[in-house]
């Protein structure tokens, strides 16, 4: 994906068939040193080819470097180092061809083909529509969104799905609460149930179902009051969802209707299906699955001796619902109270035909929201759980998204609410942005045209600048295969801090200078369009002002 180091690979292959070696490509490997001292870029193939050809790797390594000071075109200077070490330094001229790249490619750079066109399914959130999204949801919408968006411009054939579980006790607990939130709007005796939802919030919603309907709801039947506070009180409540994850930068492709997959697929026929394959059983009158099968550490109960079905089993039609949809990989996006159903989703993708690795979860550990040493539990507003509505209003989009993803998901994490809220280089969103800012700023007070080539810029501090750039398309295609957007934060923090560093060490308008200044400009042009797509890629804005 680095355009500069598949063309160091191709002229390592090329060299090693001149001197009759044969390896596979991922030994091809280079890298951009720590220390720029060490080449722009480096590779420890002579070592790795030691054992295969039974010689010294210095040994090696000198024929290779004989080979590839041939090839003026890309290689302007290879040393060998320690132990076998080929330090490269790249031409001038194929280094600086990445500023007209980002250029031209405008906000499309970084975007690659490594994803090859798979038909993959991405599943997070699926929050319960039963109450507001809350801190905890955060990062999962967060890391999803983030991961679907590096898959996007991977070129994944990716759908972002939402799984409305609007079917269920959950769902007849929310009804009956709403019932009682109802008879409290109209000044009458309420109790919400024990098992119900306790939150003050579903006050909003019958407010709404109230404007619709007025006390003449509570004089119709008991099963006509469930059936209109449920019709109404779930899409309000799912209507809700989606205004906080549109505020969130969040977008779906597709909401599934846990009721409306009920409806239109048989579940009995499921059920048959596993059953002459040879997967269910009987026993205590229940109808059991044979997880243990699949390495679950116990069998599972799809069917209770009552006749109704666990959660286990919609899901199983879910997912293969999914599947007969033609997705060639389904990732879902877990909380970590979720962990111990993997086995058993992975047991029934197998008993309906497919491989285990078909479906892989990713876990979202617990966020806690930290004001110094002190964990802040409620909304100072309301005395609930702190609501993502209320993190955005305090701390702001950008600031909750790139924190969400700064770490990995499968971490426990802290949020610092007090560094996250700080205008200063310690907040990495504001790092990180005001770069960006500084640049607007920049192109504020000249104009510039780009060049063919850039023949001027040899500083140490443009070299390092324009190999992390060159760089992007790869970090991009690593994230997206990896699934690990803080990748990119990282890639991020490395970005703006070379550019704070160039800036400080290269003066960019210079009147006495008017070449130099245009090749100046064009870089900081590549710099700027680079960090807004790599912002962009986690759902971040790139604001022209600070």
């Amino acid at each position: 994906m680095n355009k500069i180091e598949n063309k160091l690979k191709a002229v390592l292959k090329k060299a090693l068939e001149s001197l009759s070696i044969e390896v596979e490509e991922s030994m091809l490997m280079v890298e951009i040193p720590k220390d720029s001292k060490n080449g722009d870029y480096s590779t420890n193939l002579a070592m790795r080819l030691s054992k295969q050809l039974r010689n010294n790797p210095r040994e090696i390594a000198g024929m290779l470097q004989d080979e590839l000071v041939k090839e003026s075109y890309l290689v302007d200077k290879v040393e060998v180092a320690g132990p076998g070490f080929l330090n490269i330094w790249v031409n001038n001229l194929a280094l600086t061809s990445v500023i007209n790249d980002v250029i031209n490619q405008k906000n499309n750079y970084g975007n690659n083909n490594s994803g090859d066109h798979l038909k993959i399914n991405v599943e997070y959130i699926s929050v319960n529509p039963t109450g507001l999204l809350h801190m905890g949801h955060a990062r999962g919408a967060a890391w999803g969104d983030s991961i679907t968006r590096l898959m996007k411009r991977s070129n994944y054939d990716v759908t972002r799905e939402y799984y409305v579980n609007d079917g269920g006790t959950q769902i007849d607990n929310l009804v009956l609460s709403l019932l009682e939130r109802y008879k409290q709007l109209h000044g009458l005796d309420f109790q919400v149930p024990e098992d119900g939802y306790h939150s003050e919030d579903l006050i909003e919603i019958v407010e709404a179902i109230n404007k619709n309907h007025g006390h003449e709801l509570l004089d119709w039947s008991l099963e006509k009051q469930l059936k209109v506070l449920e019709e109404e009180g779930v899409k309000l409540e799912l209507d809700r969802i989606k205004e906080d994850l549109k505020e969130f930068n969040v977008e779906m492709d597709v909401y599934t209707s846990e009721k409306a997959i009920k409806a239109e697929f048989d579940t009995e026929a499921l059920l048959r299906d596993l059953d002459k394959a040879g997967h269910l059983y009987q026993k205590d009158g229940a109808l059991w699955f044979r997880t243990t099968d699949f390495d679950d550490d116990k069998d599972r109960v799809l069917k209770k001796s009552d006749g109704s079905y666990t959660y286990l089993t919609p899901d199983i039609l879910y997912h293969k619902n999914k599947l007969d949809r033609g997705y060639k990989k389904l990732i879902n996006i877990f909380g970590a109270d979720h962990h111990g159903y993997i086995p058993r989703l992975k047991a029934a993708i197998q008993a309906i035909g497919y491989d285990a690795d078909t479906l892989e979860v990713d876990i979202i550990q617990i966020v806690r929201m930290m004001e110094g040493d002190l964990e802040v539990r409620m909304s100072k507003r309301t005395g609930n759980a702190i609501s993502l509505k209320e993190m955005m209003d305090d701390i702001g989009v950008d600031a909750v998204r790139y924190f969400m993803v700064s770490r990995a998901a499968d971490t426990h994490f802290d949020f610092d609410i007090d560094l996250a809220k700080s205008q200063s280089n310690d907040n990495p969103v504001y790092y990180a942005q005001y770069a960006h800012a500084r640049m607007s700023s920049i192109f504020s007070r000249a104009e510039f045209t780009p060049k063919d080539s850039y023949t001027l810029l040899t500083h140490e501090k443009e070299i390092d600048l324009m190999k992390l750039i060159a760089d992007f398309p790869a970090v991009v295609a690593e994230a997206a295969e990896s699934r690990l957007p803080n990748k990119i934060t990282n890639y991020i923090q490395k970005l703006a801090a070379s550019f704070h560093t160039f800036y400080g060490a290269c003066k960019v308008i210079d009147l006495d200078n008017p070449e130099m200044t245009q090749e100046r400009l064009a870089l900081v042009r590549a710099t700027q369009i680079t960090l807004a797509n790599a912002l962009d890629t986690i759902g971040v804005s790139a604001p022209e002002r600070m």
